[in-house]
């Protein structure tokens, strides 16, 4: 037996990318609901990517927010017909987080990152950073989200930036999304876990009046931010922002003794 025994662990991530996490959990004996709480999609207009892409030159970085992001990027470049790599264009690469560190390993194995705040995780320690190793300023190609925040981008302008924000790809809610949460707060779990503020987003909004004080686990700070905003009772944050320390972290919080 493990701390994670017959706890039921809801899983909002989409399939193609919680597998990792879904298989640990039931290798440790949980009861694994999954609610995928977002689903992502080209952008449908892809002319601004492309565009951006077609000059990689005239910027100084590119920052990658999340692996999605990495993975449209990746996609684009090859249905342009440019070569899968980055820094033989010029700019230099920066990332938020583990998980996008290792799908930028994947997708562009050519390249090197330069620069990853990996103590100091989400996008506050990534504009951090920038100030760190006095790489503030110059231009910056941020490939986001349809429904990515503002935090990054405002704190690089604070530094004196240009940044280019891109949509990258679409967040959406997966069909019949509410159902699926209605019916998981029936049943009832221990703990809901996310890995991005999208994911907060989409389950709360789902979940309606009975969203607050939803007990989860989150990735990292910028995920937990949201879960804070949206009244979560934020049980414990993964470090690394990763599927293992998603893991530890729920070994950690149902290892312990209960409060008194």
């Amino acid at each position: 037996m493990t701390s994670l025994t017959g706890r039921r662990i809801v899983v909002t991530r989409r399939p193609g990318q919680s597998s990792a996490l879904v298989q640990a959990l039931r290798d440790r004996g949980a009861d694994v609901i999954e609610v995928p709480a977002i689903e992502t999609a080209p952008s449908e207009d892809p002319g601004p990517l492309d565009e951006a892409l077609g000059r990689l030159e005239g910027y100084d970085w590119i920052a990658f927010t999340s692996a999605n992001a990495v993975q449209a990027v990746r996609d684009r470049l090859g249905a342009l017909g440019l070569a899968p790599a980055i820094g033989r264009r010029g700019p230099r690469i920066a990332v938020v987080g583990a998980s996008t560190r290792e799908a930028l390993r994947l997708a562009f194995p050519e390249d090197v990152v330069a620069l990853d705040p990996a103590g100091d995780p989400g996008a506050a320690g990534l504009v951090r950073a920038f100030v760190r190793t006095g790489c503030a300023g110059g231009r910056v190609l941020l490939p986001s989200s349809s429904r990515a925040r503002d935090e990054l981008p405002r704190g690089l302008r604070g530094l004196g930036a240009t940044v280019d924000v891109v949509e990258a790809y679409r967040t959406l809610e997966p069909a019949g999304l509410a159902e699926a949460v209605t019916h998981c707060l029936d049943k009832g779990f221990d703990v809901v876990t996310f890995a991005s503020p999208s994911a907060v987003e989409g389950f709360v909004v789902a979940a309606g009046a009975r969203g607050t004080g939803i007990p989860a686990v989150v990735i990292g700070p910028t995920t937990e931010a949201a879960a804070r905003a949206a009244a979560l009772d934020v049980r414990a944050v993964a470090h690394p922002s990763t599927a293992e320390g998603l893991v530890a972290a729920l070994e950690r919080l149902f290892a312990a003794p209960p409060a008194p």
